[in-house]
């Protein structure tokens, strides 16, 4: 029956000389012998009235049904051939087209998800103390700045630092933290929420925080809730050696740990991609126990290589950065929302003549290729929504889209073009020139003033006349 229907359906009944349809079972089962026609012509004349409203819907499904009345049946039929073999071939040259939109639209589907994640996370850990290591809090502040104003909100970020350095007691600045030696962007700010603190930073909290393992009574805000359309930010700064990084300088998390944790977080599909980026001395060794898919990593230095320190501060006594984040950061600022810059050009941020050491990364693991992931893919938070009052159609209509496509552009030429409105003037800040300090008088100099006066008074008078004074 569904291949009568089909047939039918391809092949529309054709009208018999007297204008009587004709379906499909009836041609084939009676022939198109002269016998065959007159029959029919003549149980269609006895009948003619019965069926006069059925004729009547047939002749309207016909090609051409009054030229069909007045053909002889001979040449009745090759019109009707004709009309349906036209039917046909429409059909099958059309198919191609359908399947042509329909292939364009999933293209232009996947261009829009293209990264296959709908949500952003970041980790960022300090796990240095004492006021010797300031440049580890800032190295970790500047990251926490820098992806929280690219859109990550602070409820998907978990910020861990060992030390407060805002609030140490030798800080001549309290309540800041600075990353330039200007001393004019506070990477502190008035909005930093600190989640794990002091002695919280531990390598039991990072890793079960990592895989989830975490005591029911932890709070939100200490909690990595992601899962498997996540793409996760791993920053980590502190001090290390081949195969390990120390906690507190007290205890230390070694690179097989740390790959057996992020295998755990694979199979309990905790991400979709991850990126791991340490700054730290021989930092490329922590990466290279890594076994699970879709990690990218890079380290701010290679094995047997030291990660050295930036911008000293004599006011403060200490480097406020580290020369890899800091190239980073620098990068970073060029970076809106709506950046194209990729992985790749990440890569090149820092090269030895600028860091001294030899920056490393890792790709193998990643099953895309670096220079179509983009920096907000871990950097910034999903925006990828399309807001619309209109009802959009499944099935695409060629013409429909045309002029929609023709008042979109319109649309566009009206429009002033949007422009992302910068936060703060990072990049002013960063290239300006330091402010002049307040004179002051150099070390020794009331000293040797005190000298001079005490030479002339001597020459002058001598030390006979010394007994008068005194």
């Amino acid at each position: 029956m569904e291949l009568k229907k089909t047939f039918n359906v391809l092949y529309p009944p054709c009208p018999d000389y007297t204008g009587n349809s004709r379906s499909a079972e009836a041609r084939t089962s009676k022939g198109w012998g002269g016998a065959g026609l007159e029959e029919a012509g003549q149980a269609s004349r006895e009948k003619k009235k019965k069926k006069k409203k059925k004729n009547r819907a047939a002749l309207r499904h016909s090609p051409r049904p009054s030229r069909c009345r007045k053909l002889k049946p001979a040449s009745m039929v090759d019109s009707c051939f004709v009309s349906q073999g036209l039917t046909a071939l429409a059909a099958f040259l059309l198919f191609p087209f359908d399947s042509l939109a329909a292939s364009q639209i999933e293209d232009q589907a996947e261009q829009f998800f293209r990264s296959g994640h709908t949500n952003n996370w970041a980790v960022l850990v300090c796990t240095s103390r004492f006021w010797f290591n300031y440049r580890h809090v800032a190295n970790t502040l500047s990251v926490y700045r820098s992806v929280k104003r690219l859109g990550i909100p602070d409820s998907h970020i978990v910020l861990m630092l060992a030390d407060d350095m805002a609030c140490n007691p030798r800080n001549p600045k309290p309540a800041t933290v600075f990353s330039h030696k200007n001393m004019e962007l506070n990477v502190y700010g008035d909005d930093v929420e600190v989640d794990y603190r002091s002695y919280e930073v531990t390598v039991e909290n990072f890793l079960r925080l990592l895989t989830g393992r975490i005591p029911s009574s932890t709070p939100r805000s200490k909690r990595l809730l992601s899962d498997d359309r996540s793409n996760i930010l791993i920053y980590m700064t502190g001090h290390g050696g081949n195969g390990f990084l120390k906690f507190q300088d007290s205890e230390e998390i070694t690179n097989i740990e740390l790959a057996d944790a992020f295998e755990q977080m694979w199979q309990k599909r905790r991400y979709n991609e991850l990126l791991f980026i340490i700054d730290t001395c021989q930092g490329a060794s922590m990466y290279e126990r890594f076994y699970s898919p879709n990690i990218m990593a890079l380290a701010s230095s290679q094995v047997g290589e030291d990660s050295l320190s930036h911008q000293p501060d004599p006011a403060i006594g200490v480097h406020l950065m580290d020369r890899y984040t800091f190239y980073v950061l620098e990068f970073l600022e060029e970076i809106n929302p709506a950046s194209q810059m990729n992985m790749n050009d990440l890569f090149q941020v820092c090269p030895k003549s600028l860091c001294v050491s030899t920056p490393g990364h890792r790709t193998d693991l990643f099953q895309r290729d670096p220079k179509n992931v983009l920096i907000t893919d871990f950097f910034g938070s999903v925006r990828k929504v399309e807001i619309t009052t209109e009802t959009i159609s499944l099935q695409p209509d060629s013409r429909i889209m045309e002029s929609s496509y023709k008042e979109d552009q319109m649309d566009e030429e009206l429009m002033e073009p949007l422009k992302y409105a910068e936060q703060l003037p990072v990049a002013q800040i960063i290239h300006q020139k330091p402010k002049l300090k307040d004179w002051h008088p150099p070390g020794g100099f009331i000293l040797g003033l005190w000298a001079l006066i005490i030479m002339v008074f001597f020459k002058t008078y001598g030390i006979k006349h010394m007994k008068f004074i005194f």
